[in-house]
């Protein structure tokens, strides 16, 4: 069997995922290891925060209706719940998982604070993720749970994490015309 097909890290099949647009940001990811994807992004993120001034942070951008601030906290809110998703359906929790409201938590302005401390705040719950994806055995990875009543594995919500980042640091680019370095040099 090909090496690729057994890696339980690597990219989705159709089990993974259930919705289209999950696809369409997924399969804007370059690479065939997750974690790789995953670990990279953490640098992408440190170099992103270096470049945004405080005068950018706080600026609606039309036609977008957050600021960049928002964005960030939003990236972070994210992160935390793919993680505690990952985790449940890898531990086989068959609970039909909610949606969540991600206006409700942007309008909430938890991030007020220091732009670095939500950066920080992402860097941790990454690299949280990154040791709950690291000690799953090869079968949880394939665990099938419900997440607004549409069946995903831990495997799917790894990649769309990278995918869900991938999509929102790509606008705050376009909006603030900055070009960070998004992996570390080889």
């Amino acid at each position: 069997m090909n090496a690729t097909k057994t890696m339980k890290s690597r990219r989705p099949e159709q089990t993974d995922l259930s919705l289209d647009v999950h696809w369409d940001y997924v399969n804007r990811v370059d690479g065939e290891c997750v974690l790789t994807v995953l670990s990279e992004q953490l640098h992408w993120i440190c170099e992103l925060g270096s470049c945004l001034s405080s005068e950018l942070v706080d600026r609606v951008h039309a036609p977008y209706q957050w600021t960049v601030r928002q964005v960030v906290e939003h990236c972070v809110d994210a992160e935390r719940i793919f993680g505690d998703r990952m985790l449940r359906i890898a531990a086989g929790d068959k609970t039909d998982l909610p949606a969540w409201d991600e206006n409700a938590y942007a309008d909430a302005r938890f991030g007020l604070g220091n732009i670095g401390h939500l950066i920080s705040e992402f860097g941790y719950l990454r690299q949280a993720n990154l040791v709950l994806l690291g000690r799953l055995v090869p079968s949880a990875w394939d665990q099938v749970g419900i997440v607004d009543s549409q069946p995903v594995t831990p495997r799917g919500i790894a990649w769309l994490a990278a995918a869900h980042l991938q999509h929102h640091f790509e606008i705050i680019e376009r909006r603030c015309e900055i070009m960070p370095q998004r992996k570390p040099m080889a």
